[in-house]
């Protein structure tokens, strides 16, 4: 049990408390992300339903309760809360397409969509009205799925996968947890378990609503038998003190380059990317998932470059129209993003948003995968903070250029996760109101 949970003490732990019979009702898996959570979460599922125990809990275990578990369709499993999708996906993707025929690759492939495809359970969907805007989406991607196992994948049909797939995550998947959702799992949990016992996963549990924090409180008060509460998440600080005190923790760290490149190499079997060398140009396993992306970490470098020198170019320009001196903050950003630009073949600053938005949206397909708008902001703020430590070293940056810069990629980020707006309007905006704000004086 628990084979490929590597360079993870918990591990070790979770194996203690199974074999001992001492395993928690509700439990806390905290760490950094990619550190493991998730799949430590997937295969605990596995292993309390396992219905032979002489195996002990061997990843290859022939009863059905196993063989459903593999493939994520056991009913006594149940995964909500946000998270990423699709640079996994699209990682566990081409380890297929490498070798098709091989049937770990495809497991893996398969398992990345059905980890998607939970979120989408009717036990947390019912009577939920935007679920018949994607029935389309979940259904096609079900009898992709099937025709996968079944009579073996072309690239052709992984594409189509793969096109269903970010557009489900990236229409379907919310910012928080509903109190909703949380209501039907503790539904759920207090039904009789199909096999042995339940197992309810809640990822990124600090994304909560406060009525659903509540709500998941009483069910760990009273958790009901045969159930298992497991929550994860890498800010456990930002959970409820009192939730806290009823969940038995387990702490996941984060792993040095040798372990992740075993990861890669186990995982994803790929031996030509999974050496000590390339994770430690990637950094991690997240930016290694983030490679396989239509647009690449770099790239996206580029392109906030680009955003951020033209916006900078407009506010001197509008600073100097009203007769007021550039800040110094803009005049640095400006002479440290453009060069990165021009290299990418992006063009000189653009004062007018138009172009530079038609830039952007044509380089990352429209921003159509939910994760790449809120990877572009976070690379807009690198920018910003590695465009001050050009400064002299007596330079003192202005506090409220940094608090704009914050907000307003905040506000960015949850017009477009939470409330759904068009990613041009939200660029338009961010350009325009930010272009605007920093050429004040003040600022």
């Amino acid at each position: 049990m628990f084979e490929n949970l590597l360079g993870q003490d918990a591990a070790g732990q979770l194996i203690a408390d199974i074999r001992a019979a001492a395993l928690a009702p509700a439990m806390l898996f905290s760490g950094p992300a990619a550190s493991g959570k998730g799949t430590a979460a997937l295969e605990l599922g596995r292993v309390i339903s396992c219905e032979a125990p002489t195996e002990s809990g061997s990843w290859n275990c022939a009863c059905s309760a196993c063989a459903r578990h593999r493939l994520l369709l056991h009913p006594d499993l149940l995964c909500l809360g946000p998270r990423p999708f699709s640079a996994e996906i699209a990682a566990s993707a081409g380890t297929f397409l490498r070798e098709t025929e091989n049937q770990a690759g495809r497991l893996l492939f398969v398992r990345s969509i059905r980890k998607l495809l939970l979120r989408f359970s009717p036990v947390l969907m019912e009577d939920e009205p935007k679920l018949k805007s994607f029935a389309g989406l979940i259904n096609s991607l079900e009898e992709d799925l099937d025709e996968l196992e079944q009579a073996g994948g072309t690239k052709a049909l992984v594409e189509g996968i793969l096109k269903n797939a970010f557009k489900l995550e990236s229409e379907g998947i919310g910012e928080s947890i509903p109190i909703a959702q949380i209501r039907r799992a503790a539904y759920w949990g207090r039904l009789a378990p199909a096999g042995r016992a339940k197992l309810l996963v809640i990822e990124n549990a600090d994304c909560m609503q406060e009525e659903a924090r509540n709500s998941l409180l009483k069910l760990l008060e009273e958790p009901p038998q045969r159930l298992n509460c497991l929550v994860t998440s890498s800010r456990p600080q930002a959970l409820l003190p009192t939730m806290l005190s009823r969940l038995r923790p387990y702490r996941f760290s984060a792993r040095d380059a040798a372990t992740e490149s075993q990861v890669i190499r186990r995982v994803f079997k790929d031996e030509g990317a999974g050496n000590s060398e390339q994770v430690t140009e990637h950094k991690s396993i997240s930016a290694y998932l983030d490679s396989f992306l239509p647009v690449s970490p770099a790239a996206l470098e580029a392109l906030a470059a680009f955003f951020a020198a033209s916006l900078a170019y407009k506010a001197v320009l509008l600073a100097k129209k009203a007769g007021r001196p550039p800040g110094e903050e803009l005049l640095l950003l400006g002479k440290h993003c453009a060069p990165q630009a021009e290299a990418a073949g992006l063009g000189r600053p653009q004062p007018n948003p138009a172009p530079v938005i038609s830039v952007l949206l044509e380089k990352t397909e429209k921003f159509e995968i939910r994760s790449l708008f809120s990877r572009f902001l976070s690379c807009l703020l690198q920018q910003v903070s590695q465009s001050l430590k050009q400064a002299p070293s007596a330079f003192l940056p202005s506090v409220a250029y940094n608090e704009a810069w914050r907000k307003s990629s905040q506000w960015a980020d949850t017009a477009v996760s939470v409330y759904k707006l068009k990613t041009t309007q939200v660029l338009e905006k961010l350009f325009s109101d930010l272009s605007k704000g920093l050429s004040e004086a003040e600022l």
